[in-house]
């Protein structure tokens, strides 16, 4: 019998009421966007402290970090034990895949910058630019590599400064590292590929009632996905890819 593989995803935001009641909360727009039948997924909702014990770390095949309405810059107790977890998970070669604020929790612990975004904040479907040099054939991205992909952007902090190790592997008009990789255990995506337009629509709408954006914001948010939709099937695949250890066959 095949071991069974266990994930684990770190929360670094709370559920909306919306999420809540759409999905049942966060954790499901995660494991159902990235888990597979048979295998073991542990959430821990590590903005409330909540985290793994340290010795249970080595039981998990992969760990994906979410965003969040934090800076990954703060210095909050939980952000602070959550870099330390991550620099153990760096010791120990597990597999990371940081979305947003865990994109750049993991630039910040390898030694990287992280800031306010210089151009500002994005909220929209966005493309990003693939740089196609730095990501061989037959990786997590099959054989037939895109020059860009869309994906949908809620954030208003960005890598700075890469890490020294680090390879920028997307880039897009306003932001000069929408993706990285540090050797074959850190994938970090400054996008958001769990995300549908549900989920963005409602967010606009949130921050837009909480006066954070402005109308003309808001409505050219909304208006990045009247035609079109995000990548996501492509993500899906690309980051399970990641996960799993699994090299593509096309």
């Amino acid at each position: 019998m095949v071991d069974q593989k266990k994930y684990a995803l770190f929360l670094a935001t709370p559920d909306s009421e919306f999420v809540k009641k759409a999905y049942g909360g966060y954790r499901n727009v995660f494991v159902s966007t990235f888990g597979d039948e048979g295998e073991h997924w542990d959430s821990f909702r590590v903005c409330e402290g909540e985290f793994p014990d340290e010795k249970d770390l080595e039981k998990y095949d992969g760990f994906v970090i979410s965003g969040s309405s934090h800076d990954a810059f703060e210095n909050h107790d939980w952000i602070l034990k959550l870099c330390d977890i991550v620099k153990k998970l760096d010791e120990m070669k597990k597999k990371v895949l940081g979305i947003c604020f865990g994109h750049q929790i993991i630039a910040r612990i390898r030694g990287g910058t992280v800031g306010r975004a210089r151009k500002g904040p994005e909220l929209k479907l966005g493309d990003i630019t693939i740089v196609k040099d730095a990501i061989k054939p037959g990786s997590y991205f099959g054989n037939e590599i895109p020059d860009s992909i869309a994906i949908i952007k809620c954030h208003q902090d960005e890598v700075l400064v890469v890490p020294e190790t680090a390879k920028v592997l997307a880039y897009s008009d306003n932001y000069e590292v929408e993706m990285f990789s540090i050797e074959d255990h850190f994938f970090c995506i400054q996008g958001h590929p769990e995300y549908n337009k549900e989920i963005l629509f409602e967010i606009i709408d949130r921050v837009l009632g909480l006066g954070y954006i402005k109308q003309d914001f808001a409505d050219a948010a909304k208006a990045s996905m009247a035609t079109r939709e995000a990548d996501r099937k492509l993500w899906e695949t690309v980051c399970k890819n990641f996960l799993k250890g699994r090299l593509p066959t096309n």
